[in-house]
């Protein structure tokens, strides 16, 4: 049964849309434990919803209560579907302005239209802003792509979603997670332990992302298998990955040359996904960063893409993204 929208007709002058909706137990799950889903999209958006019988009155000025209108329409289309709606879908349906969470296959031929879902193990992960869903549009369209951006923005962690979601599905036979141990440096040897427990706390990221998205029984099992490997940049070198997903995370702190290495390791049948903040790089002084020798080299390419993310990206804390604008406010004014 569709929602009703009950907005008079002389809606110019009019303050309040008036939204209603067929299923109670659906509307309850809409407005969330003591009205909370309700609640953030007030906040965020600068409007009152004021729940009335089976119906939701929106309140403020046209073009904002329109725009809430559409997000909770685009959430209770959800709740029809049979999934629930958590904060974070909340506000990946304010971002993206459009109903989102419509699962897809990658054989698909017109990707991400209405909204995408990608499956995982454990939970199905969705882009949240315009910039993440071309991105990973472009991961399955392309056999390498460049997500470059500020920190929170979901690079990696989408990345690492579409690697388990085409390993899951056959279309790929392995899993391949990397970074550049930058920081460890010559320190490394003073470390406790082999080399993998050496270099480990710089893989953590990595070992979370997959845990989000994969039983941690599995992971063990896969990761003993070796099909799926994690670990440091250098351990690339002369190898062939073939019909594998693999990613460079941090690429920032890739050397010229260690990225040119990794790039022609791409065998038949793989994928690789670059990520990177060009605002961290923590290669020495005077070292070019790989990751923007290749960005410069590579645009054009065909079967390369590039995604550039911003502040507005950011899906961690909100104020994450705030933090981030102050800084690159203040490095404009030096």
């Amino acid at each position: 049964m569709g929602i009703s929208v009950l907005t008079p007709p002389s809606a110019e002058d009019i303050v309040e849309t008036v939204l209603e909706f067929p299923d109670n137990r659906l509307l309850i799950d809409l407005c969330g434990e003591f009205d909370r889903n309700l609640a953030q999209v007030e906040h965020q958006m600068g409007v009152h919803v004021l729940r009335r019988g089976n119906r939701l009155a929106v309140i403020g000025d046209k073009g904002a209560r329109e725009q809430a209108a559409a997000v909770l329409r685009s959430l209770y289309a959800r709740l029809e579907s049979g999934r629930g709606v958590a904060a974070g879908d909340i506000d990946g349906a304010m971002r993206m302005g459009r109903p989102v969470g419509e699962a897809v296959g990658i054989d698909q031929g017109e990707l991400f239209q209405t909204g995408v879902e990608l499956r995982t193990r454990k939970k199905p992960i969705e882009p949240r802003t315009e910039a993440q869903k071309a991105y990973v549009a472009n991961l399955f369209q392309n056999e390498l792509g460049f997500g470059i951006g500020p920190a929170g923005t979901g690079k990696t962690y989408l990345a690492v979603a579409v690697g388990v979601t085409m390993f899951i599905s056959g279309a790929v036979e392995k899993i391949i997670l990397s970074r550049p141990a930058v920081e460890a440096g010559e320190r490394l040897g003073f470390l406790p332990g082999d080399m993998k427990e050496k270099v480990d706390p710089y893989m953590q990221p990595l070992y979370d992302a997959l845990n989000d998205f994969l039983p941690s029984k599995q992971v063990e099992k896969l990761l003993q298998e070796k099909r799926i490997e994690i670990a440091p940049l250098a351990f690339m070198r002369g190898r062939t990955l073939s019909n594998a997903f693999v990613v460079l995370d941090e690429a920032q702190n890739a050397t010229a040359m260690q990225m040119k290495m990794f790039l022609t390791r791409l065998g038949e049948g793989s994928r690789m996904v670059v990520t990177g903040d060009r605002t961290q790089v923590d290669l020495p002084r005077g070292t070019p960063s790989g990751l923007a020798e290749a960005e410069r080299i590579l645009k054009g390419i065909k079967g390369v893409s590039f995604n550039y993310f911003t502040s507005k990206d950011v899906v961690r804390h909100p104020l994450v993204g705030r933090i981030i604008e102050a800084y690159e406010a203040d490095e404009s004014t030096v």
